[in-house]
């Protein structure tokens, strides 16, 4: 892939999830009966980043999940080629019942990942309200999904691929725009 713009520095990145917190906590009115729930594999620091920068606003530690939707994709057929399926670890230690729960994930591209997010969640608990929470949005949705909260629209063509490096996953914060070969 040859790389063609960084869209995000890290010093950007920080200004969109302190943005994304402020508005988690105008919309739920507080962070009162708040989970946030990272899916794997950058949603879970984008989710713990959230955390604390909520701390910081409003001196509460709102509970936070880990979520894997790998059997709950609609390609893991096309996905695995024939190998079993890579099993992380699910982590929601709080009830979701009557939780107001924020799915957190990279990127927003089809809606595949984030109606399988939602599936899982329902698997866990009724809560009381799923909202989006999400980096960066670049169009192209297949479902019906949209993202409450957006770090930044990134409009692309089905040429480019966006990637979303984070400190935690991968020693450095940028989002950047490629193109495929």
């Amino acid at each position: 892939m040859k790389k063609k713009t960084e869209i995000l520095d890290q010093p950007a990145v920080n200004r969109a999830l302190t943005r994304i917190a402020h508005e988690i906590l105008e919309k739920n009115k507080g962070g009162d009966n708040l989970l946030l729930v990272g899916v794997k594999t950058r949603g879970v620091p984008l989710a713990s980043r959230l955390q604390e920068k909520i701390r910081q606003i409003e001196n509460i530690t709102v509970p936070i999940g880990e979520l894997d939707i790998t059997l709950y994709r609609d390609d893991l057929e096309k996905v695995s080629d024939n190998e079993d399926p890579e099993l992380k670890a699910v982590n929601i230690e709080v009830d979701v019942t009557e939780k107001k729960v924020i799915l957190v994930d990279d990127v927003l591209y089809t809606g595949r990942t984030i109606r399988a997010a939602m599936d899982a969640v329902m698997d866990s608990g009724r809560p009381s309200g799923i909202q989006l929470a999400v980096l960066v949005d670049r169009g192209h949705r297949e479902l019906p999904i949209r993202a409450d909260y957006v770090g930044k629209n990134i409009p692309t063509s089905e040429k480019e691929v966006v990637v979303v490096q984070l400190d935690e996953v991968d020693q450095a914060d940028h989002v950047s725009i490629y193109e495929k070969e």
